[in-house]
């Protein structure tokens, strides 16, 4: 028999303020999009991956969450922003609609996203060949919106300005299972990581 698997991946929780935030900047851009053309993401559903790790047997779930402990090892809490807004792949060719999230203090996201792909990478999950762009999902283009609604999409998005949406502190990181039912995603934490309150990103904790 098959051992049982988990749908799983590491993310920073989102504060309640920034959460609210990003749903009235959501808004504007459901008013305006072509009606039913974009299938958008629930706030409270919205976290900052920085692996998705996919379907994880059971008996891995205690390691990946050593490794993640290990990758974040002499990190310590830092500030983030939510600001900015975009389209993957393209303006032209929008299929993801999303808003950025800059490192305040741009010493610390992507050293911790690196490490944690370091970290969970010999326990099977290879790190991803494309480039760290850490973003929110606001929504998904519907696989059955036409090129002239594609075209309103993209070009809401270009005329729209997001300014600062939001600034929240990150204090921990999170092993999330997720189980996905038509009602939406359910999400679970499996185990967390707390960042030293001290030191900088890469430099061991301070003694007591």
């Amino acid at each position: 028999m098959p051992e049982l698997t988990l749908r799983t991946f590491i993310a920073i929780e989102l504060d309640e303020a920034v959460r609210d935030a990003i749903g009235r900047v959501q808004g504007k851009f459901q008013r305006q999009a072509p009606h039913g053309s974009v299938k958008w993401v629930a706030p409270n559903a919205m976290h900052l991956t920085l692996k998705f790790l996919g379907d994880t047997p059971v008996s891995r779930v205690s390691k990946v969450a050593d490794a993640l402990a290990a990758a974040c090892t002499g990190f310590a809490a830092f500030d983030i922003s939510v600001e900015g807004r975009g389209c993957f792949p393209s303006l032209r060719r929008p299929r993801v609609i999303w808003v950025a999230v800059r490192d305040l203090g741009g010493k610390s996201l992507a050293p911790l996203q690196a490490a944690i792909e370091r970290h969970v990478a010999p326990l099977g999950f290879p790190a991803e060949e494309r480039g760290f762009s850490p973003h929110l999902t606001l929504g998904r283009v519907a696989r059955s919106a036409g090129a002239a609604e594609e075209a309103a999409i993209g070009q809401m998005v270009e005329r729209s300005v997001v300014e600062r949406i939001g600034v929240q502190r990150v204090h921990a990181v999170h092993l999330i299972k997720s189980d996905l039912r038509p009602a939406g995603p359910v999400y679970t934490v499996l185990a967390t990581v707390e960042l030293v309150d001290q030191g900088l990103p890469g430099e061991p904790p301070p003694r007591p």
